[in-house]
């Protein structure tokens, strides 16, 4: 790739911070390495070596959409500064060609007690514009904000969404050669996400270069022609974007992920690695809970109920097989668990509810409500019960959240004996083939009349 089609170059980038335990030691390190150097002694280090970025290399050519993913503390935001050049790198170059537009956080360069029309002036001089070209612009800044009349409050008295909105509209209509947004559209709502994703494929095709920094899948999938995983502020993969981010899942929930087990179970009981479905509850604990040992176990399950019932341990099966990371869309999925009982439940019922990272309920029922999956006996201390869960995978690429819950009925009221919400992460692999939340089995019949 000659020099001409490069809008950016990462050449080895490394960079450096200095922390300190408490505010002295900063001082003593100004000064007192000083006097020890002047009297030919070792000089004494106050601070602590942090290195946020190691040797990062990459090139993005003009035109092309670039996603950057990683873990939080990965080096995500200290890369884009330095690209943007608010930050000088410790060791290595960068190259960019061509006027940046950066939305790196949320109003950043807004002078609060400006009006929104004040601030669209000042952040656009910046950017390099003309008055006279602002003011040709500025209708179409102020209607892609689409924040009405507030254009002419002070932007202290906006929402997070509304400076959002203003400074992406700015950053988005000076038709940058380099655009770099780092997270700044998920405080956006849904029909302005989709307003800006149009607005960078306009971009794109116009030859802008953009660099996207998000934790969303999705969007990596659907918006990027490359992608970048870092990881500890190391380049950990570079390219299609469909392969990094499953790798970025499976630092996130997959193999690489070491999760605290009760003792008496090793990886591969606990995860069911290489397992094929058997019989219900073959395998899994009808003793002790071990259900925090799983590999898609959520240790910000929020878990409550009387005790009456424990939830003790699951797995998860996608066509048949123990699923390590991922599912693809389009399988079966299973759940197997087991309930010990540790007091008289007459009549239990089994619940199951899958969200998305949002929050939203996709699908919500319980063994009450399901033909044939009514539990007939009552569950006896110390009785232990297995169940099987399945259903179509219709989901489209993203996370998601399973919660279980075990309780019963008295009378008109519903008693919870184990209710463990959001315990289970669900990561469905990405596809070229749904866009949005499910795959509805649309068909289409086109008659053209000849």
């Amino acid at each position: 790739m000659s020099s001409d089609d490069i809008a950016i170059r990462v050449e080895d980038v490394s960079k450096r911070f200095i922390t300190y335990d408490n505010p002295k030691d900063r001082l003593k390190q100004v000064l007192i390495p000083r006097i020890q150097r002047a009297m030919h002694r070792p000089a004494t280090r106050y601070g602590h070596e942090f290195w946020a970025l190691r040797n990062v290399g990459f090139e993005v050519a003009r035109g092309e959409t670039v996603g950057i993913v990683g873990r939080n503390g990965s080096g995500k935001s200290t890369l884009l500064q330095i690209i943007c050049g608010t930050l000088m790198p410790t060791a290595g170059t960068v190259e960019t060609h061509g006027r940046i537009a950066a939305l790196l956080e949320l109003g950043s360069g807004f002078n609060p007690e400006f009006t929104g029309r004040e601030n669209v002036y000042l952040n656009a001089s910046v950017l390099g514009l003309g008055r006279e070209e602002i003011e040709r612009r500025f209708d179409s800044i102020a209607a892609f904000a689409g924040i009405g009349d507030f254009i002419e409050q002070p932007v202290k008295n906006y929402s997070s969404g509304m400076a959002v909105r203003l400074a992406f509209a700015v950053q988005a209509q000076v038709d940058p050669e380099i655009m770099i947004v780092d997270e700044a559209l998920a405080v956006g709502d849904a029909r302005f996400q989709a307003k800006c994703f149009e607005r960078l494929r306009q971009l794109k095709d116009n030859g802008t270069s953009i660099l996207l920094v998000t934790h969303s899948s999705e969007q990596v999938v659907t918006h990027c022609s490359r992608a970048v995983l870092l990881d500890s502020g190391q380049l950990e993969m570079l390219g299609e974007p469909r392969k990094v981010v499953n790798r970025y899942m499976d630092l996130l929930f997959g193999r690489d992920r070491k999760t605290d087990r009760p003792e008496g179970t090793d990886d591969a009981a606990a995860s069911g690695a290489g397992t094929a479905i058997s019989a219900i509850g073959v395998g899994l604990s009808r003793d002790i809970d071990v259900y925090a040992g799983q590999t898609h176990y959520n240790p910000n399950e929020y878990r409550w109920g009387d005790g009456a019932a424990t939830i003790l341990d699951f797995r998860i099966y996608s066509d048949g097989q123990a699923v390590l990371q991922s599912v693809a869309s389009g399988t079966e999925i299973t759940i197997d668990l087991t309930v010990k009982f540790n007091s008289l439940v007459v009549n239990p019922i089994l619940g199951f509810t899958l969200k998305n990272k949002e929050g939203v309920t996709v699908s919500s029922t319980n063994s009450y409500f399901l033909e044939n999956a009514t539990i007939q006996r009552a569950g006896k201390n110390g009785s232990v019960i297995a169940a099987r869960l399945k259903f179509n995978n219709f989901l489209a690429c993203g996370d998601y959240f399973i919660s279980l819950g075990v309780a019963s009925r008295q009378g008109e009221d519903v008693v919870p004996h184990d209710r463990r919400y959001d315990s289970i992460h669900l990561v469905v692999a990405p596809t070229d083939a749904i866009v949005g939340l499910v795959d509805l089995g649309l068909t289409m019949e086109i008659d053209t009349g000849e």
